[in-house]
């Protein structure tokens, strides 16, 4: 079921950033990844140079489940952005650990530095143990998502107006006002701000607030079901419905079975232990949901492998598998693929060359008046 009206625009691509150690999989098989500096200044170089138009920064506050190391996400993303020229950094942060004004005056910093280049992901939260490390009181899962929700709506409203007055449930300002203010550019009002999360809560909450929502891993059904309920959510209040991001982990090789064995090898070496703690973790998280459609409520030991269910959106094969595969979701209304890779440096640059210009092929093929149903390669 194609969008009702897919953008024109091209479809844009992010990375995850691996500034936690552990790779983008939970897998003993050999990652050429760093979490370090110099390895990830060289990737968003890179990265830009390769068809990249975002960057996303990951966020752990403590040791868990592989990701024994970690970059803090804010000030890893403003390194980020004084290395590059063109790159968006997406710094991901948590209401409950920080207050929206401390956040947007951060935030207009970094927007003046990287001139208008900073944005923000705004994470509910699925780990109880970083909230209770650091005494702060975890709420249940639909609580979770008001408190974003208010989070999203101060932050807004500082970032936009001169004096910003909120007695929420969750935050209060008196007359807070915040000079300079971000950037105000041709291409959005204050850093666009992206939101995730797959349960109803998440969804809606999206439609409501949000400039983006990113969905886990999905495949075209999941896709068609979540931007329904997305819009839904955006018609609901008289907004224009947020811009859709999918993550993918990307297994683009030579020939398919390259790419299916190289799956099969993540699969079979995985950190069963991390693996398994995770998952209880984050299963633990959603089904706490009102409706227990909280994320990763259906993820199997191999899609926690890949920790956002990246294998699921099935990005894996020949750049010209790959590549359709992009544009069929383009078709459905997806304007972002959020990826991870194995080994990053050599896999992007792979990308950039050889399944970037097979999708800005397709792209260019696409007959936006009237939408093709998805191709093969489902």
């Amino acid at each position: 079921m194609p969008a009702e009206n897919p953008s024109a625009d091209p479809v844009r691509f992010a990375y995850w950033v691996p500034n936690v150690s552990g790779g983008l999989v939970t897998s003993k098989i050999e990652q050429r990844t760093d979490w370090g500096y110099e390895y990830n200044r060289e990737l968003a170089v890179l990265a830009e140079n390769n068809g990249f138009d975002y960057a996303l920064s990951q966020v752990r506050y403590m040791a868990s489940y592989g990701a024994e190391f970690q970059h803090e996400s804010t000030s890893f993303s403003l390194a980020l952005l004084l290395a590059t020229q063109r790159l968006k950094v997406i710094a991901a942060v948590h209401p409950g650990l920080w207050h929206p004004g401390v956040l947007a005056k951060l935030g207009a910093t970094a927007d003046h530095l990287s001139n208008g280049r900073f944005a923000v992901n705004v994470v509910s939260g699925w780990f109880k143990g970083e909230f209770t490390a650091l005494g702060e009181p975890w709420l249940e899962h639909d609580e979770r998502y008001r408190r974003s929700e208010e989070f999203i709506r101060a932050l807004r409203q500082i970032w936009t107006e001169d004096h910003t007055e909120l007695a929420g449930d969750f935050y209060r300002l008196r007359d807070f006002s915040l000079k300079p203010k971000p950037l105000n550019t041709v291409e959005r009002p204050h850093p666009e701000i992206f939101q995730g999360g797959n349960s109803t809560a998440a969804r809606a909450m999206a439609g409501r607030v949000s400039d983006w929502y990113f969905s886990n891993g999905k495949d075209f059904d999941g896709v068609v079901e979540q931007l329904a309920d997305v819009r839904a959510s955006a018609a609901q209040v008289g907004r224009t419905a947020p811009k859709f991001g999918l993550n993918g982990f990307l297994i683009a090789r030579d020939t398919e079975a390259e790419a299916r064995e190289t799956l099969r090898e993540i699969v079979a070496h995985a950190d069963r232990e991390a693996v398994e703690g995770f998952g209880a973790a984050v299963k633990q998280a959603g089904q706490s949901a009102a409706d227990g459609k909280g994320m990763w409520q259906d993820s199997s030991f191999e899609d926690l492998v890949q920790y956002n269910d990246g294998f699921r959106t099935g990005l894996i094969g020949t750049p010209e598998q790959i590549a359709e595969r992009i544009v069929a979701y383009k078709r459905l209304g997806v304007d972002l693929l959020l990826l991870g890779f194995l080994h990053y440096h050599e896999e992007v640059e792979y990308f950039g060359r050889r399944v970037l210009p097979l999708v800005r092929e397709l792209e260019a093929q696409l007959p936006y008046s009237e939408p093709e149903s998805a191709p093969v390669h489902a």
